[in-house]
């Protein structure tokens, strides 16, 4: 049932791309500026990259950075690639540090080295010292964009300097109150200092004892006590206990996400699938055509030799199409079906195995009910194109051959759209690229043999 945020979703969607057909590009900016971020992330993923980069270069600049940071990273590549070099080094320039870091941890040395090269002398020097952090620390999440005041301040001299850094800052939410060595001494909320007397100070009103990670504990740990303490930031500071940066809770949810996709692979014994699904995914997607030609093509050459075999299985009975023209009616029946059911069995495999709803330790188990469901649906659909194929051509004994091809050809298809992937899967081979074209291959040649043989067995008197 579609809701009334779909619906909405998909007239934006089909406005902005109006917008474009009619080359109405000044009106796309103007109707851009009006659309919230949060709807504006949604449709972005949903419009063709072509679009996307239109689109996306319509926006304002401070939006345009907004919704980038939450992409995914291959998204975020795929929009850098559409800019200039001065654009992109300008746009990379002025990301959140935590958010530049997580780019250039996905993209290649070489063009992260050279983004780094061109960054500002400041953003520079905070992108290596967040890059020297381990990898899934807090030290590597954490933003260096908050604000620190002193416990001497009144309320009035620290509501000033906030005005004066806000723009600059990732969140202004939480403040952080640190002496002259930049050792943490408090927490303050902004409404609290705004609630309070102008001429307070700030030792009167912050919160002494600071809930703290530091910059090696672990992310998810980081995340989990975040939560735990429903804090929207939490400080981070180094083994001096200087503080260094914040972990937001907008990251936070990011790692929870992140690590919870691994926890259940893990459960399920899918964490080198996991990984290695997703190093071939990229290939295939935002590879060079040759990466691409490399996966595809030896299997599309499978194809082709098995789609000459099944040629030579026509030609060997070309006497009994000659003698029954009518059995070339349903070759492309026997063929398709078989097609359908197996592209859907591997679909079903690819899909409950990422999902860790397949146990490759009882594979057997899988496999024998996806065979099973072969044959049921095999028997139900040849019971009915027998009895149409006996109707239609006034051969009954025609109808029994198609039906019983039907249901060998679909059975063997759902065997195989399981059995496939796996022996793939276990061979290391990219069983994305391969397993329609090897499945296509063994279920044509079979099918139309036992068709053929069906029709000699059944027909043999006509030919």
């Amino acid at each position: 049932m579609r809701t009334l945020n779909d619906t909405n979703n998909l007239e934006t969607q089909l406005k902005i791309l109006n917008y474009l057909e009619q080359k109405k590009l000044e009106e796309l900016k103007n109707y851009l500026a009006t659309i919230e971020k949060v709807e504006l992330i949604q449709l972005f993923v949903t419009l063709p990259l072509d679009k996307q980069v239109l689109v996306f270069r319509l926006l304002s600049k401070d939006k345009a950075l907004e919704i980038f940071e939450t992409f995914e990273p291959s998204i975020q590549q795929d929009l850098l690639r559409s800019f200039t070099d001065d654009g992109v080094i300008e746009f990379v320039n002025e990301m959140a540090p935590d958010d530049r870091v997580r780019l250039f941890y996905e993209l290649p040395a070489s063009v992260t080295k050279k983004l780094l090269a061109e960054l500002s002398e400041e953003e520079r020097a905070t992108t290596n010292r967040l890059m020297g952090y381990e990898h899934e620390t807090a030290g590597r999440i954490m933003t260096t964009e908050f604000i620190s005041i002193k416990k001497e301040m009144t309320v009035e001299e620290a509501l000033h300097k906030i005005r004066k850094l806000a723009k600059e800052m990732e969140t202004i939410y939480i403040l952080y109150v640190t002496d002259m060595a930049k050792k943490i001494e408090g927490v303050l909320s902004l409404k609290d200092l705004v609630i309070a007397e102008s001429d307070q100070r700030i030792e009167e009103i912050m919160i002494k004892h600071v809930a703290y990670v530091t910059t090696d504990t672990d992310q998810e740990e980081t995340a989990r006590l975040l939560q735990e303490l429903d804090l929207i930031a939490i400080p981070v500071v180094d083994k001096e206990t200087r503080l260094v940066g914040i972990v937001t809770v907008d990251d936070a949810i990011d790692v929870l996400e992140q690590e919870t996709t691994e926890d259940m692979f893990n459960a399920a014994g899918l964490a080198d699938v996991a990984s290695v699904e997703a190093d071939r995914s990229t290939v295939l997607i935002n590879g060079s055509l040759w990466q691409i030609w490399k996966v595809r093509l030896p299997f599309l050459a499978i194809t082709l030799v098995a789609g000459m075999l099944a040629g030579l299985v026509i030609d060997e009975f070309e006497q009994t199409l000659e003698s029954v023209a009518a059995v070339a009616i349903f070759i492309p029946l026997i063929m398709d079906m078989g097609g359908n059911v197996g592209t859907q069995s591997s679909t079903v495999f690819v899909r409950g195995l990422s999902l860790g709803h397949i146990d490759l330790n009882t594979f057997i188990k899988h496999f024998l009910k996806e065979t099973g469901i072969g044959l049921s649906l095999g028997i139900v659909v040849g019971i009915v194109s027998g009895i149409v194929a006996s109707v239609w051509q006034g051969i009954p004994l025609l109808g029994v051959a198609v039906g019983i091809s039907l249901v060998f050809a679909m059975t063997l298809a759902a065997a195989l759209g399981f059995l496939i992937p796996f022996i793939l899967l276990k061979l290391n081979i990219d069983q994305a690229a391969g397993s329609a074209p090897i499945i296509t291959s063994i279920k044509d040649i079979a099918g139309l043999f036992i068709y053929f043989i069906s029709v000699n067995v059944f027909l043999g008197y006509l030919l």
